[in-house]
């Protein structure tokens, strides 16, 4: 899945993004719209993880939508 399928996709996978990543509150998820870089710096920083295991939780999440 590209970006740009992503953006076209974002109101339908929000609730999916919100179960997976618990932490993220509503705000942090309608700011990203579909920008997964940002969806990524939230994530970091909710979860404290180093940004290539952000990426990698980010692609397998891809995979699974």
């Amino acid at each position: 899945m590209n970006k740009d399928i992503i953006e076209g996709k974002w109101s339908q996978i929000k609730g999916q993004i919100r179960e997976q990543w618990g932490k993220l509150t509503d705000d942090d998820v309608d700011v990203a719209e579909g920008n997964a870089d940002y969806l990524a710096g939230k994530i970091q920083e909710r979860y404290g993880l180093a940004r290539d295991k952000v990426k990698e939780q980010i692609r397998a999440f891809e995979r699974s939508i």
